[in-house]
């Protein structure tokens, strides 16, 4: 397991990156440190570690903006 840290532009903290391979795949985890939500995605190993953040940030950022209220208008 591999574990690294992308820190956040605000005051809410960063986003912590696991990755998990499995032979020809990788598991990857992104967790908000401010909210403690946990998303995952599995992609292909040969996938540069860049790339697998990029997806897994933004199924986490798609995550935490489901989780806000609905504002109305």
């Amino acid at each position: 397991m591999a574990r690294s840290r992308l820190p956040s532009g605000g005051a809410r903290g960063g986003v912590i990156f696991e990755f998990w391979p499995r032979g020809a795949y990788v598991k990857v985890s992104a967790v908000d440190e401010a909210t403690g939500t946990e998303v995952s995605i599995v992609g292909d190993a040969r996938v540069t570690q860049a790339d697998l953040q990029r997806i897994a940030l933004r199924k986490l950022e798609k995550a935490l903006a489901a989780d806000q209220p609905k504002k109305r208008r």
